[in-house]
């Protein structure tokens, strides 16, 4: 999934880093995205998805700033939206129409491969922003990482595995998250998070991604000590998101094993 394209993307951002530096430091700062993960219950990131490798078009004519709105007045204490354009049919200009609709913590899903996207997300209204362990080379891993915390970005890493998983630990004040889908193959594997989750230190903040569509895949991820889920394709299919992501809330956390 992680294409020539999403470096060629980053590498046009050269042209405008001044702008980005100026846009970055002066943009309203937003509720962090970490604190909002920590509640009595499970938390629901609640994603704004126009269509995806896996499933073609999703919901490519939202109304991003309505169906924001209604995410939060379903529960969803987070959100993420995805900006990468050419498989995801997003774009930071969606992430801006979002953050003018709600003052919800904001997580950038996308392909981040260079340190000038973090700046972009800032200036654009974002509180996080996502990083895939197996997308990134250690030492830019980390590196990305130190930028974004940096400039006030909270992290979400993604991890797949148990070397992955040793990476995103050694990054502090981070979320990790669990993706249930290879990104390559783009299957869907429950066992990835069964098996990573219960890794996770207690005093991390642990997220369930992929493969979310009801309250019994909640329940799951409580059960695995999730403290949050991320749920994209079937919230953005919803044909009523404020019932959607009300029928996925107030599900009890559990204690995390790790």
């Amino acid at each position: 999934m992680l294409t020539s394209a999403s470096y060629a993307r980053a590498v046009v951002l050269e042209s405008r880093a001044a702008e980005l530096r100026v846009a970055a430091e002066a943009a309203m700062p937003r509720a962090a995205f970490l604190p909002a993960l920590g509640g009595a219950s499970v938390t629901v990131i609640a994603e704004l998805k126009r269509r995806s490798p896996s499933r073609g078009a999703i919901n490519e004519g939202m109304d991003l700033g309505s169906r924001a709105l209604s995410y939060a007045a379903g529960g969803a204490n987070a959100m993420s939206v995805l900006t990468e354009p050419s498989q995801f049919g997003g774009s930071v200009d969606d992430l801006e129409v979002v953050a003018r609709a709600t003052r919800v913590p904001l997580l950038r899903k996308d392909f981040v491969v260079h340190r000038l996207q973090l700046l972009e997300a800032r200036a654009h209204g974002a509180s996080a922003v996502l990083l895939i362990a197996r997308a990134l080379p250690p030492a830019l891993f980390a590196s990305l990482a130190l930028d974004a915390l940096a400039i006030g970005l909270d992290l979400l890493l993604e991890v797949r595995d148990e070397s992955e998983l040793e990476r995103a630990l050694s990054v502090e004040h981070a979320a990790i998250g669990v993706n249930n889908r290879d990104l390559e193959t783009l299957v869907v594997d429950h066992d990835t998070t069964a098996r990573l989750l219960p890794l996770v230190p207690r005093d991390r903040i642990a997220v369930y991604e992929s493969g979310v569509s009801g309250r019994r895949d909640v329940e799951h991820a409580a059960a695995l000590g999730a403290d949050a889920v991320l749920v994209g394709s079937s919230l953005s299919l919803a044909a009523d998101p404020i019932a959607a992501v009300t029928a996925l809330a107030g599900v009890r956390r559990e204690a995390r094993a790790g």
